[in-house]
């Protein structure tokens, strides 16, 4: 998971247009400059200390911070490039959704460059082109702190020598490094002050004790406090969230741990994962939100006791989550309903399957108490894919709508943060064959089989086709 599209391309620049920026004690006039060869390509302002800003500042103290609500992730390929037409397409797709997308773009990988190959000298190109493209969909901007250049983590350093393999993307920065990437992310916050929301880390990726056999929770969460330090340093206002742990959950018949407490039909969460999680949650200087990351299948691939009953893992382990959080706002930043192959291309079933199945997932997570769930979009550099959210952007008739879009554009407007949702009936023949979601406006209905059945739901009949996904006004 968290795997798709990590090395990043050489990228295409246009000069971005300069964006005043306000500043509570003083008012600062913006000039245009062309920046040092560390951040070759891009032009911004700077505030009064001399750091670089490319973006409209963060809220100032006291202003509302709204909860995001439901997104995406943007990965190796996205629609900031390819046909000018194409391109256009997706932006104003995204531009006109009743409710704006939030939209995650890591700073290292996944479509950005290595942004700071020498200490001291940054490239943020790629990572600025990412930007330009959620300002110009509306889209609310969210950044993953996450990878490491390479000579935070015992590499070489300059922008030639940068190491693209999974191998190296997934190694953590050195404990002696630590430091110098808070100062990383206190830099990508100055730089980007339209950002509210920072998560810290992908996955705990290269935090694993190998002697111990468990992850180095210790590692992660000294390397978050130092970044939650940073960036509050930066902006009191920043909102920060960890760990992005990958809550994995195991077959319920196995003997491994004893992570009782947060099971099913549909496994027992990892004891490492708990244990992780808890000494994080007890560690950690301070938290705005909590993420995580997970799927619906065990780790051996197994959808217990069936792809739709398996989402149940979803509400089981977010209610957990919060429990142990004392209930703040939680975040999937990765969710996964349908194993991948060994190439973690995830196409066995048809798209009336899959879009069932993560509208189930989606409901799974709200159930869960989740505000935040985050479609990792698997879109390839040209081709169709299963799943994509459009289609792609380098073909002069692609930037088109998918029915994955048109999914989570529905519930995110249906169902946005502070959503209080209710019981509805549903006739008990129908119970086992649907999954049901409500508020007191609006009802999403899945049919759980691949036949056309009657059911009824919210005292109305209605047929469904064979994995329909439909929405009743109340």
């Amino acid at each position: 998971m968290g795997r798709h599209g990590w090395q990043a391309d050489a990228r295409r620049w246009r000069l971005t247009a300069l964006v005043g920026v306000g500043l509570a004690a003083l008012a600062l006039v913006l000039t245009m400059l062309t920046l040092p060869d560390g951040e070759r390509g891009s032009t911004a302002g700077t505030t009064p200390d001399g750091d670089k800003v490319y973006g409209t500042p963060a809220p100032t103290h006291g202003e509302a911070r709204p909860e995001v609500g439901w997104g995406f992730t943007h990965t190796q390929y996205s629609a900031n490039e390819g046909d000018d037409a194409a391109v256009g397409r997706v932006q104003e797709l995204l531009a006109d959704q009743p409710r704006p997308l939030p939209q995650i773009q890591h700073v290292m990988g996944w479509g950005a460059g290595n942004p700071e190959p020498v200490k001291g000298r940054y490239d943020f190109e790629a990572m600025d082109h990412r930007m330009d493209f959620i300002r110009a969909t509306k889209g609310t901007p969210v950044v993953t702190l996450c990878c490491a250049p390479d000579w935070m983590k015992g590499g070489k350093s300059g922008s030639d020598n940068t190491n693209w393999s999974q191998d190296s993307l997934e190694t953590a920065p050195r404990p002696e490094h630590f430091d110098d990437y808070a100062a990383l992310a206190a830099t990508v916050a100055k730089r980007y002050p339209d950002v509210r929301h920072f998560i810290v880390w992908n996955e705990f990726k290269g935090f694993w004790n190998s002697a111990a056999a468990r992850w180095d929770y210790e590692g992660y969460t000294k390397l978050y406090n130092l970044v939650y330090k940073a960036l509050k340093n930066v902006n009191k206002d920043i909102q920060v969230g960890g760990p992005y742990l990958v809550m994995d959950s195991l077959d319920p018949r196995g003997s491994e741990g004893e992570s009782k407490s947060v099971a099913g039909p549909w496994g027992r969460l990892d004891p490492r994962a708990a244990d992780a999680f808890a000494y994080w949650n007890e560690h950690k200087d301070g938290a705005d939100f909590v993420v995580v990351d997970g799927a619906s299948y065990t780790e051996d691939d197994e959808l217990l006791p069936d792809e739709f009953g398996a989402t149940d893992k979803l509400t089981a382990v977010g209610r957990w989550v919060r429990e142990q959080t004392d209930g703040l706002p939680l975040w999937w930043a990765e969710y996964y309903v349908e194993p991948g192959d060994a190439q973690d291309n995830r196409d066995d079933w048809s798209e009336a399957h899959r879009v069932a199945v993560h509208a189930s997932g989606l409901m799974a997570m709200a159930r869960g108490g989740a505000t935040s769930g985050f479609y990792w979009n698997p879109q390839k550099r040209d081709g169709d894919c299963a799943g994509c959210l459009w289609s792609p952007t380098p073909r002069a008739d692609g930037g088109r709508e998918r029915p994955m879009l048109r999914l989570l554009s529905r519930f995110s407007e249906a169902f946005p943060p502070g959503t209080r949702y209710e019981q509805v009936p549903i006739a008990e023949d129908d119970t086992p064959n649907v999954r049901v979601l409500a508020d007191d406006k609006a009802v999403l209905v899945v049919n759980t089989l691949d036949r056309e059945i009657s059911a009824k739901v919210d005292g109305k009949r209605f047929d469904m086709a064979g994995y329909e996904v439909k929405w009743l006004t109340r």
